[in-house]
């Protein structure tokens, strides 16, 4: 494969996302509005397997206090809930309530009327094209999670 390759998928990408990622989700039952960052935390968190502030402000970049501030609009809006570790009493576990589980069953990173207005302007041959390449580098992304790589790869020691 060659850097030129490479290059056409980092520039493409952020083409494709910018013009149809969604902005904000709207809450089907309560008409609520959450912004695509609040509903990325929900992606995060579980019903049942608790998780903890710090662990999730780790993963998600940010220090502890941003993501508390977040955590606080979350749970006043009833999305999640704070509950004692079942493994250490003295530790708080966040969990989705039921409005956060659907949330998260009902997100999607992609706003499907704005994907669905890209593939109209191509024709149906380029269509099928693109949405095939697409499927293609969905496999190979499976097959690299799959595969137990990515850590490795993204420490540099990549062969």
């Amino acid at each position: 494969m060659s850097r030129a390759e490479v290059q056409t998928v980092l520039r493409c990408y952020p083409q494709i996302y910018f013009a149809c990622h969604r902005r904000h989700v709207r809450d089907e039952k309560t008409d609520s509005v959450l912004s695509a960052h609040q509903a990325s935390i929900l992606d995060h968190l579980d019903d049942v397997e608790g998780t903890s502030l710090l662990e999730l402000a780790r993963h998600m970049g940010v220090t502890a206090s941003t993501m508390s501030l977040t955590v606080d609009r979350l749970e006043r809006g009833g999305y999640l809930r704070r509950t004692r570790s079942r493994q250490d009493g003295r530790r708080l576990d966040l969990r989705l309530t039921p409005a956060g589980s659907r949330i998260k069953r009902q997100q999607k990173v992609l706003e499907p009327d704005l994907v669905s207005a890209v593939l109209a302007l191509l024709n149906e041959k380029d269509r099928r094209r693109a949405l095939r390449g697409l499927e293609l580098l969905a496999a190979a992304a499976a097959e690299l999670v799959a595969s137990g790589e990515m850590n490795r790869i993204l420490k540099g020691d990549a062969a």
